[in-house]
């Protein structure tokens, strides 16, 4: 999973300032965080999700819990998605890849 190693994987650009290298900096540590973020909210609908099933006196409930537990696969690729795209779209314009 290469893709989704976290921290720097590429050198700067010589020709980007200081101000543009810690802007970037910024938005890659934001852009990680937001992933975080994005794991969270899908673990959190896990568990809601487990804990309605779990609940044997209103049998109405399953389709509730099969709900959260599609909206949870769905925030946890939309979240890989978006930080794949980012760092991708960060590296093409700002950076020059190691070795390549």
């Amino acid at each position: 999973m290469k893709l989704l190693r976290f921290g720097r994987d590429f050198e700067p650009d010589q020709k980007v300032i200081l101000r543009d290298y810690l802007a970037i900096e910024r938005t890659r540590l934001a852009n990680e965080r937001t992933l975080l973020s994005y794991i969270r909210s899908s673990l959190y609908l896990l568990l809601g999700s487990l804990a309605l099933y779990q609940i044997k006196e209103f049998p109405n409930f399953k389709y509730l819990t099969v709900v959260g537990l599609a909206f949870s696969g769905l925030f946890f690729i939309i979240g890989i998605y978006r930080f794949s795209m980012l760092k991708r779209s960060l590296k093409r314009l700002y950076y020059m890849a190691d070795g390549k």
